[in-house]
């Protein structure tokens, strides 16, 4: 029976170009949505944009334009960068829709009923680049100017009337939560970060602006706009149809089984957004999944420094499914990681190019040449043969357990392996010397190895499924043979149809590239 699963990327603030961080949280998403899928879940997967607030505003004001126009064309950009990154979103949810408006009204209105609402005077740090509050102990002063420690965005001191949600009432319920609920934060270093900062006491948080116009207004009272964290936030439910919680696409998908996100707005999405749902006494999500940011050679990016990496320059480079593996093979999830261009280059030539491209190629090729271009089958297996086709069968549950986690690094380090000793086992059997002595024992370790080739492109698959893809068809296997049903059974392949033609996959780079 297939289970139902539902993960989400942050929704992005689409005041810029898509940069290397938007392109890190959604391919990491993607990858989880697309392993999920190859189990025999139900995927929902999300992911948007955040199109409210002062700097929005402001930048359709410079553009003299309509702060909705304005969005609607940013927001394209992302829903374009859905194809570029090749995600398999099932939603694109903007804050701009009718569904959203019903959503957070809900929510709102849900606060103000469980008494979590009141009205007071605001002042305070607020930035207004990062949409958030800061306190005085997080904001310093550079070359003459007050920025915060945590963003290094600029902040202006700001005094006017605001709603307040009762953060502080729920610090106690929060930290019960966390303590009951081992995982709902993870990596274990981002809940000790929560967990620190909630302890140190939390203080109400305004939840309203009046100094600009561009958002949801407050119900009942228009000249307040809804602070784009709560409003942002509730998207996760809007894709759901709520506040319809008796609808089939709510009652099958919420609670949310993970929230993928940059370690940077980790105290909205594990502090303030647990305290708003359990005050409107709705379920929390499972889990939600800090990641670290993404750095250029050992710095993180920015534009002074001129070392931001534009994704879509390497994609046109070196292709999309090449810049998939190597973020999630040489950066470790949830800990901030380096990338450089030579790294990504070893990263193709050594491990997509050498190891499972050279595998494919030189293994069809042998086929092709001995065996009239088609699969061989052999009962006649020995005891090495077994074991390598074993071997991945038992680490099925490990590798799962192992997604479950998150644990991205340690799957595909596992999965690698499992093409190093492919490689090694072809070299080793010798098949090219059985061919006149022993066609029998040829046949096994062709029809061996073309297992392995299978199993190990349909473990890659959510990484890099357009090459995958291409290997699977080439051995006529379809889009329902991609599954972990597929590598548990004894032999999928059709021996009577002729391989066909795979291409070079991955061509090698070198140093003029």
């Amino acid at each position: 029976m297939s289970k139902n699963f539902y993960i989400t990327t942050p929704i992005y603030y689409p005041s810029g170009k898509p940069h290397m961080g938007h392109a890190y949280s959604s391919i990491v998403a993607d990858i989880f949505a697309r392993f999920k899928r190859i189990e025999g879940s139900n995927v929902l997967f999300l992911t948007g944009t955040d199109e409210h607030g002062q700097k929005i505003q402001k930048e359709a004001q410079k553009k003299n334009k309509d702060p909705k126009i304005f969005c609607d064309e940013l927001s394209e950009k992302f829903r374009s960068l859905t194809k570029i990154l090749n995600l398999t979103n099932n939603d694109f949810i903007r804050t701009t829709e009718d569904r959203h408006f019903k959503a957070v009204n809900e929510i709102w209105n849900r606060l103000t009923k469980s008494g979590d609402i009141y009205l007071d005077k605001y002042s305070g740090w607020y930035s207004v680049s990062d949409e958030a509050y800061y306190d005085t102990d997080e904001i310093e002063e550079v070359n003459g100017k007050k920025i915060s420690k945590i963003s290094g965005s600029p902040v202006e001191w700001v005094e006017e009337e605001s709603y307040f949600f009762k953060l502080s009432a729920w610090q106690k319920k929060l930290l019960e939560y966390y303590n009951s609920n081992k995982e709902f934060i993870l990596p274990v270093s981002r809940k000790n970060e929560v967990i620190k900062f909630v302890e140190k006491g939390l203080k109400d948080l305004s939840i309203s602006r009046t100094s600009f116009s561009w958002g949801i207004p407050v119900p009942n009272n228009s000249k307040h706009i809804i602070y784009v964290w709560l409003d942002a936030l509730t998207n996760y439910l809007s894709a759901l149809n709520f506040p319809d919680i008796n609808n089939d696409k709510y009652k099958s998908f919420w609670p949310a089984d993970v929230h993928i996100i940059g370690k940077d707005i980790l105290r909205f999405h594990a502090i303030y957004w647990p305290a708003f749902l359990l005050a409107a006494n709705l379920p929390l999500p499972k889990r939600v999944f800090g990641h670290g940011w993404i750095l250029s050679d050992e710095k993180k990016m920015s534009k002074s420094l001129g070392n931001i990496l534009d994704p879509l320059e390497i994609i046109n480079k070196y292709g999309i499914d090449q810049l998939r593996y190597y973020l999630v093979k040489e950066v470790s999830l949830g800990n901030d990681g380096s990338i450089s261009m030579e790294n990504l280059k070893n990263c193709i030539n050594n491990d997509l190019a050498n190891n499972y491209g050279n595998l494919c190629q030189r293994v069809f090729s042998f086929i092709k040449k001995n065996c009239n271009n088609k699969i061989p089958f052999s009962k006649n297996l020995m005891k090495n043969d077994l074991n390598l086709i074993n071997n991945i069968k038992k680490k099925i549950p490990e590798l799962i357990k192992l997604i479950d986690k998150q644990n991205l690094n340690e799957y595909i380090k596992l999965v690698v392996s499992f093409s190093f000793e492919a490689n090694k086992y072809f070299n080793d059997s010798e098949p090219w010397s059985f061919k006149k002595k022993d066609p029998d024992r040829m046949n096994a370790v062709l029809f061996t190895i073309s297992e392995q080739i299978k199993n190990i492109s349909i473990l890659l698959n959510p990484i890099i499924p357009i090459s995958t893809k291409k290997v699977l068809e080439a051995m006529n296997l379809n889009e329902k043979d991609i599954s972990i049903d597929t590598i548990k059974k004894e032999n999928v392949f059709d021996n009577t149809k002729e391989l066909k033609m795979l291409d070079i996959l991955f061509r090698k780079i070198d140093d003029d590239n």
